[in-house]
């Protein structure tokens, strides 16, 4: 080959690779490499651990500067929002820190404003209260399943926004998170309840049609966050399809929501105990044990 041949042959352009060239794409392949690694249980527990430690510093400081928080935990069913709140209360002072989980509303409290149970959970000062769901009923489960009027649906999404805005005047800290699963992974969770008979109490008839009405959650869901997704109060979205990486992202930015100072106090010395003083206690034979079976 003479070397102008040559030269113009290595000036050419490569040519394009044909279908038949191009190795197929692995839809598996492609998927793993965008799911993220898994977190091991040695990560994990070490992780949880160290933020509950600073959510019990937490604790020390809303108790000594006498602040009141408000933190909601919206999303779909199956969605994680009960595991956070346990890991989050896990180590905390059920005095500080209240769970708020309240059920159907009674025939009276139907014909109340529609705030009030939810106002008389609210905390005082030195508290912190965790709402298991909240007020925003009303634009989910209501909405979606008939429970309320065209007009009272349209009353929240106006008088929601309001109302927020008067707790966070009185001095309460107002943070809302909402757990974002995908379908696939609450129809497995489910599946999961299904066959565990330690989880079925888990799976309500709601819960079932809820997967039927999957769209219309999606667009009740969509209408609340327009009217009360704001500056002054936003929502934080929580990507839970992931239960373990949810739990920590979420306690990680709960605690950089309110700052807080180290109030650990100094090593604490465990008294000796006195000697006793000839007082005879009762013989053991006179008090009804529980077997010991194990």
């Amino acid at each position: 080959m003479s070397k102008k041949k040559k030269k113009d042959r290595e000036n050419q352009e490569p040519e394009a690779l044909t279908s038949a060239d191009q190795k197929p794409l692995d839809k598996k392949q492609d998927k793993d490499e965008k799911k993220p690694k898994k977190l091991k249980n040695k990560f994990y527990n070490k992780e949880l651990k160290r933020l509950q430690i600073e959510l019990v510093k937490l604790q020390e400081w809303i108790k000594h500067k006498g602040l009141k928080v408000v933190v909601l935990f919206e999303g779909r069913d199956a969605a994680g929002k009960g595991g956070v709140i346990k890991r989050i209360s896990q180590r905390m002072n059920p005095r500080i820190c209240r769970v708020v989980a309240l059920g159907t509303p009674t025939e009276r409290e139907k014909t109340q404003w529609y705030f009030q149970r939810y106002s008389a959970h609210l905390p005082a000062a030195g508290e912190m209260v965790l709402f298991d769901r909240s007020w925003y009923n009303r634009a989910g489960v209501e909405r979606v399943m008939g429970f309320c009027t065209e007009e009272e649906h349209r009353d929240f999404l106006q008088s929601c926004p309001e109302f927020e805005r008067m707790l966070i005047r009185s001095g309460i800290i107002l943070i809302k998170y909402w757990f974002s699963v995908s379908n696939e992974e609450q129809e497995r969770r489910f599946q999961s309840r299904i066959e565990d008979p330690t989880k079925r109490w888990k799976l309500s008839p709601m819960d079932l049609e809820s997967r039927r009405r999957w769209q219309e959650y999606s667009k009740a869901k969509d209408e609340m966050m327009a009217y009360t997704d704001n500056k002054q109060s936003p929502w934080y979205v929580v990507n839970a399809d992931n239960k373990k990486r949810a739990r920590l992202n979420c306690v990680r930015h709960l605690l950089k929501r309110i700052p807080y100072k180290d109030l650990t106090p100094d090593p604490i010395k465990l008294p000796r105990r006195p000697p006793d003083k000839g007082y005879v206690r009762p013989p053991l034979s006179e008090q009804t044990f529980v077997p010991d079976y194990y």
